[in-house]
């Protein structure tokens, strides 16, 4: 039998929202679908901004994540095509809000997005699952089924602070879940070349992280802002932008680091 290709799964994390998580998980995929991978998204978050950023409306998908968690529908067959070549989704909707409430008293409830992906072995090479800008059971269960996380952060104040949150929670879901989880890499966002806090912020974040940091760091572009209401990603949206220069050349660093 031929060896069936492993893809592999990242967690896109950070219980801040407002930090370019989701927009960060669409670009990248988009970015990477455009090189020649083959990508899927998982929207696992109740506000579904990952599903609307690609195109699915909310209200307009009769499959998405909530039944496969639930066990009602097998993934493979929940998964949406997009617009863009080599990218897929598995949608979210509202409903979402309702599987912690119903997984939360199952026993290994941890580990149900990872049962469920499992039999999309050989079919992608790459699966991002846009978490939840929380720490609960959908980001836990992403944190399960994940091989790495990673860490998009606003060069604000703050982001030291929740760093730290989520850290522990990533030690937490690997000591107990996953012991294989590492962190892919911190992703600085929205960077104001204007502003001094950003450089400040930037540079206490590399001397504490080194070169889990990726080099490349993502600038604020109104068209990154604008695209997600016209159901696009940025590189359909304005591929001359610097908001798509930053996301290609994040995509190829990911790359090389993944070799």
């Amino acid at each position: 039998m031929p060896i069936q290709n492993v893809p592999t799964i990242i967690a896109v994390a950070n219980q801040k929202g407002g930090v370019g998580k989701t927009t960060t998980a669409v670009n990248l995929s988009c970015a990477l679908a455009l090189l020649g991978k083959a990508v899927l998204i998982i929207d696992s978050d109740p506000q579904g901004n990952a599903s609307s950023g690609v195109g699915i409306r909310p209200g307009k998908t009769e499959r998405h994540l909530y039944q496969t968690l639930c066990g009602e529908t097998p993934a493979d067959e929940v998964i949406r095509d997009t617009e863009v070549t080599n990218l897929s989704i598995i949608p979210a909707t509202i409903d979402l809000v309702a599987a912690e409430l119903e997984l939360i008293n199952e026993n290994l409830r941890e580990r149900f997005l990872k049962n469920t992906i499992q039999s999309l072995t050989g079919s992608f090479d790459f699966i991002f699952i846009d978490c939840p800008p929380s720490l609960g059971l959908l980001t836990v269960n992403a944190l399960t089924a994940a091989h790495a996380v990673l860490i998009p952060m606003q060069c604000e104040y703050f982001a030291m602070e929740g760093l730290a949150q989520l850290i522990n929670t990533i030690r937490s879901v690997k000591k107990s879940y996953n012991p294989d989880l590492f962190i892919a890499g911190l992703l600085l966002t929205m960077f104001d070349t204007r502003n001094k806090l950003s450089h400040q912020v930037s540079s206490e974040i590399s001397h504490h992280f080194g070169d889990q940091v990726f080099n490349t760091i993502i600038p604020r572009n109104v068209r990154l802002s604008e695209c997600p209401s016209h159901g696009q990603t940025i590189m359909q949206y304005d591929q001359k932008s610097t908001g798509a220069a930053a996301y290609t050349a994040l995509a190829n660093e990911f790359l090389h680091r993944q070799r």
